[in-house]
């Protein structure tokens, strides 16, 4: 091998203790990851300037081991879906109401997710901060929405009548 991929990554001259091979370098993160030829990239903590790959979410990895069926990794968005799915099926079947607030449900749920289990496979979409405030807001803007429709709405928000009344009568 040549002196230049022997030498470590802070520049000093190659020693005895610098690997041989590629399969002998120790990756701390993945800044230091060896490039194609086996030699570690220098660590730094500035980030590059051309991006060549888009990093997983925080949190993106699978829910299950691996050996799993893919239903069982990926139990977590599963769980949304099928609750936001029974939901809509509901709504098809004229329960206005309980339809949509079971879709708000499980978006709540899949911020409650998000927070509290460590890998929720494709339910991690965004960082996890970003993930918890769009799923939970999506979904508490639904159920309060379906608790206030009407007939015989089950919330009642004053000011948003007196707010709509203004805006309408002029």
């Amino acid at each position: 091998m040549s002196a230049e991929r022997q030498a470590p990554a802070t520049g000093a001259a190659p020693d005895a203790s610098t690997p041989e091979r590629s399969e002998d370098v120790t990756v701390r993160d993945p800044v230091s990851a060896p490039d194609a030829e086996g030699v570690p990239r220098r660590t730094t903590r500035r980030l590059p300037l051309f991006t060549r790959d888009t990093a997983r979410p925080e949190g993106g990895g699978r829910a299950a081991p691996g050996d799993a069926p893919a239903p069982a990794r990926q139990w977590p968005i599963l769980a949304v879906l099928l609750t936001a799915g029974l939901g809509l099926l509901v709504t098809a079947l004229d329960q206005f109401r309980l339809g949509t607030l079971l879709v708000g449900v499980a978006l709540v749920a899949g911020a409650v997710l998000r927070w509290t289990v460590r890998n929720v496979g494709m339910l991690a979409v965004r960082s996890r901060f970003t993930d918890i405030v769009t799923y939970g807001g999506l979904g508490l803007g639904i159920v309060v929405l379906a608790l206030m429709v009407q007939p015989d709405p089950k919330l009642r928000i004053p000011f948003l009548a007196d707010l709509l009344h203004f805006t309408i009568s002029g």
